[in-house]
């Protein structure tokens, strides 16, 4: 079988993302000791999405995580697929509203890409076998495949005699592995709000979101309460959550002829030639507990939680290895049996009860200044296991602003009482029809459900219903077989190594620098070891399922208020200008357009894109007919077969800009990429090949993770009241990878995914620009003229992409002391792409030319800019923009532009 790759995370590590109501207290002036007891108890273990340091009141939290997981053994063989990983990206943002009233706002993207296992099966199966690809230069050896055989030699003295079982026992002379596959990657969003409002001893919290990705959404809220006594020295808090999600897994293709599905058949749906696989899930979760302030040296903390699940709770992407064994065999006394090997679809329950009972201990260590972190959770569900997680933390400062905290983490549970590594059953996985007089069955084999039946008498004719004799030259019959009895199996089953008993062991260091004007920095890294023989109390999976990962984190935070006392500071001992006052007026799609005036100065800025294509095909500026794309579109060789019907790109940027000099602004801006893009069949296209990877299908592809990282300065060259202009002299870093591939199917190789899709440019590149901005009383206005030129001839995959020229101007107009507007014109050239891939793309349609890339572009844009003018959130703005496409010249064959969506904060102090 071969299978899509599966979206996971070991549970040792999700069971660290823990949610935690933080209370906040009045702490004595200079008490230290409660100070470092309050400070320390917020740095929490940076996991994948969970931020690595959880936020006071007008703060905001930039965070980005690497899950990696390591090799997994094979029994010598070598994959060649590259394990999983998890590119995380984490916005967090905590405002106060008013005096009592406070809003949360969290953003998370992730992109899952490598391989991992969806099933366990004895390694004589055939899984992770030697595949050979066709590539361009003939066959070679790229790894292991996923496809198990159809049927393997069993030792009658070591086979079970009940009806079904697991371990390695039933197979002779073989060990267990795990089954790899892997896929093209995929991204997920979420968007999560919680609003709070504040009495003197009451807090209640309302929160919702939403998670979003191919496959599988979620919608999600609650209710979050605290009870604060004794003088604020005791808390009690409750909680009550609901989240409802919808699976829609699109099934592989290539995948699903192997797999026996029977057990869920009526929730699957053809579509658009793929198999979709629906199920619904709702959880109910609810938690109290209670914080007490033991002494000025120590808190206690302790909870209870309960978790409801119900519906489908299972993962359409897991299967079973199952060996069927027909009884006849045994009864025959051969020494040497058949066992016919198939995938099942692993079958949960569908209803689980989860509880959780956890303490926490907090005890500053006055001698050394510091805290440690003492935690235990004990966790049981009706699946059968029970979960233990030990934690051990200690923070340190060390002085200047320094922080640092070790840890470790042990996390054991046994197995669910329906994890098996495999099935072997006795019985056939399907056997020949017979009528009541022993004869065999024969159906039509183009419509075997029509009812029409034949059998093959003593001679091996073929007769009708009647008895006639049937001339077998003019039917196409097939004989007819009888399935399993899925009633001898068990009523679950699921070899997820995540439901195994095992063992994890982790150690981890974080560290923090606090700066002045309330930015800090945290990097994080923690490294764990899954394996069974860390179990509790032994008797864990065997080592076949044992891997290592690793988590690395790194997060800039920033203090609002802090922030903008100090800004409220250099205010009043340096004034402020028109400059000052006019800087963030530029439209929130435009970049290194505007400076910091005032040396020391500092901005803190995120900016957000969204770029849509789909209205068709064009050729330079007019529509592109589906022949017209076939016959020109790609190569003479190689017409096209397959063209885009729309590709959407998202961005977020993260904008660091400091002014050591009144005349001098340095940058960095490292990027987040995702993009996803949906194919359609040209009408008259030639007919597919079958060396080459044909990706259609309903669901489309993705990308994301790290994009280029941009750094460099702007200059002031002139600078009079009213007018400025300043050069921007940018370079770009390729921290974007540019040789994502297809996922390989079979044996044939699935190759370089299209150019578009890549998520950087591969080389080094210079960014010069030069800007003048105006303003005069209500109204703002500016220029630009901007470039990209890459400066090495190809990337490591052998092509670079197209030079950039762009003019661009704009006017802005004051509408209120706090909002204004802005219309912007851009114009912009591009060349297309230089040099082609130097290792295999299938070409499938004119995505994959770089012909098809580049061209003359005119847009409109509108734009609002909201500041804040005064307050503890004073120096914060925020800009949105739309562009609109009004007129393109396109080089070859690409997609019509829809239109362009920047959203732009900007923090300045």
């Amino acid at each position: 079988m071969r299978m899509a790759v599966v979206k996971q995370l070991e549970p040792s590590a999700l069971a660290a993302v823990v949610v935690v109501a933080a209370i906040k207290r009045p702490a004595p002036a200079k008490n230290n000791a409660l100070q470092a007891l309050t400070s320390a108890a917020l740095v929490l273990p940076g996991l994948v999405s969970s931020p690595v340091k959880a936020l006071e009141v007008n703060s905001v939290d930039f965070q980005y995580s690497h899950y990696q997981e390591g090799g997994r053994d094979l029994i010598n063989i070598n994959s060649g697929l590259a394990p999983i990983e998890v590119d995380t990206i984490h916005l967090r943002s905590n405002l106060s509203l008013a005096d009592r009233i406070r809003f949360s706002f969290n953003y998370v993207q992730d992109t899952w890409s490598g391989a991992t296992p969806v099933t366990s099966a004895p390694i004589v199966t055939g899984g992770n076998s030697p595949i050979l690809v066709n590539t361009p230069d003939g066959v070679t050896t790229v790894g292991a495949s996923p496809l198990i055989t159809g049927n393997i030699a069993l030792n009658r003295d070591l086979l079970p005699l009940s009806q079904f079982s697991s371990g390695q026992a039933a197979i002779p002379n073989t060990q267990t592995v795990e089954v790899l596959s892997t896929a093209s990657p995929e991204t997920r969003n979420q968007v999560d709000i919680r609003l709070g409002y504040e009495w003197d001893e009451v807090a209640l919290d309302l929160t919702g979101g939403v998670s979003i990705e191919r496959d599988y959404t979620s919608g999600f809220g609650g209710i979050i309460g605290r009870w604060d006594l004794n003088q604020k020295l005791t808390s009690l808090n409750a909680g009550l959550n609901y989240t409802y999600s919808n699976t829609s897994a699109i099934l592989d293709h290539d995948a699903t002829p192997y797999i026996t599905k029977a057990a869920y058949i009526d929730q699957i749906e053809l579509r658009g030639g793929s198999e979709i696989f629906h199920g619904h899930r709702q959880d109910w979760a609810t938690n109290v507990g209670i914080s007490q302030v033991l002494n000025k040296n120590a808190v206690l903390d302790a909870t209870l939680s309960y978790i409801n699940s119900s519906g489908y709770l299972g993962n359409p992407y897991k299967v079973v290895t199952a060996i069927f064994v027909d009884p006849d065999q045994i009864e025959s006394g051969q020494e040497v049996l058949r066992g016919d090997v198939q995938a099942l679809m692993e079958q949960r329950p569908d209803r689980r009860n989860q509880m959780a009972i956890g303490g926490k201990y907090v005890q500053y260590v006055e001698p050394l200044d510091a805290a440690v972190h003492l935690s235990y959770q004990f966790s049981h569900d009706d699946w059968g296991i029970n979960a233990h997680i030990f934690e051990a933390d200690w923070v340190q400062p060390l002085g200047l602003g320094w922080t640092v905290t070790p840890r470790i983490r042990y996390y054991s549970q046994n197995a669910a009482n329906f994890y098996q590594p495999y099935l072997t059953v006795e019985q056939a996985y399907s056997q020949q029809a017979v009528d009541d007089q022993g004869r065999e069955i024969w159906v039509d084999a183009s419509n075997p459900d029509n009812g029409v039946e034949y059998v093959r008498d003593a001679n091996y004719n073929l007769l009708d219903a009647q008895g006639n004799m049937v001339d077998e030259s003019e039917l196409n019959v097939r004989n007819k077989t009888i399935p399993f009895d899925a009633s001898k199996l068990p009523d679950n089953f699921s070899s997820d190594h995540r439901l195994s008993g095992f063992g994890a062991l982790s150690g981890g260091l974080s560290i923090t620098k606090q700066f002045s004007r309330g930015i800090g920095l945290q990097a994080s890294f923690e490294y764990y070891s899954h394996a069974g023989g860390l179990k509790l109390g032994g008797g864990g999976a065997g080592a076949y399922a044992n891997f290592d990962y690793y988590v690395a984190s790194a997060a800039l935070t920033v203090d609002l208020s802090a922030a903008a006392n100090s800004l409220s500071h250099n205010s009043h001992h340096h004034g402020s200008d028109d400059h000052q006052q006019h800087m963030h007026n530029v439209p929130a799609g435009l970049r290194f357009a505007h400076m910091m005036p005032q040396a020391d100065s500092w901005m803190i800025g995120y900016q957000f894109m969204y770029g849509a294509t789909g209205d068709g095909m064009r050729h330079g500026k007019n529509p592109a007919r589906d022949l017209d794309v076939v016959q020109n579109g790609c190569s003479d060789a190689l017409p096209c077969r397959f063209t885009p019907s729309d590709m959407n790109m998202t961005m977020s940027m993260l904008n660091i800009m400091y002014a050591p000099t009144d005349w001098l602004n340095l940058m960095l801006m490292p990027q987040f990429v995702s993009k996803s893009m949906h194919i359609r069949e040209l009408e008259g296209r030639p007919p597919p090949s079958l060396d080459v990877h044909e990706h259609t299908g309903i669901g489309g592809h993705e990308t994301g993770g790290v994009g280029d990282t941009l750094f460099g300065a702007l200059v002031d060259i002139w600078n009079q009241p009213g007018h400025e202009v300043h050069m921007g002299l940018m370079f770009s870093a390729p921290t974007g990878a540019v040789d994502l591939e297809f996922r390989r199917i079979a044996r044939t190789d699935g190759g370089l995914i299209h150019f578009g899709m890549q998520l950087g440019s591969g080389t080094w590149d210079f960014l010069p620009s030069v800007t003048y901005n105006g303003m005069y009383a209500d109204w703002s206005w500016g220029a630009q003229l901007s470039g990209t030129v890459r400066m090495q001839e190809e990337n490591r995959s052998g092509y670079r992409l197209g030079n950039i020229f762009q003019a661009t101007t704009w006017g802005n107009y004051n509408i209120t002391p706090w909002l204004s507007a802005s219309l912007r014109g851009v114009y912009t050239w591009q060349d297309s792409i230089h040099g082609d891939y130097n290792g295999f793309n299938a070409g499938a349609g004119p995505m994959d030319y770089p012909d098809n890339y580049g061209g003359s572009f005119w847009d409109v844009g509108f734009g609002l800019t909201a500041r804040v003018v005064k307050g503890d959130l004073v120096g914060n703005s925020v800009s949105f923009e739309w562009l609109q496409p009004a007129g393109d010249d396109f080089k070859g064959y690409q997609l019509a532009r829809d239109g362009a969506l920047s959203v732009t904060w900007n923090f300045s102090f």
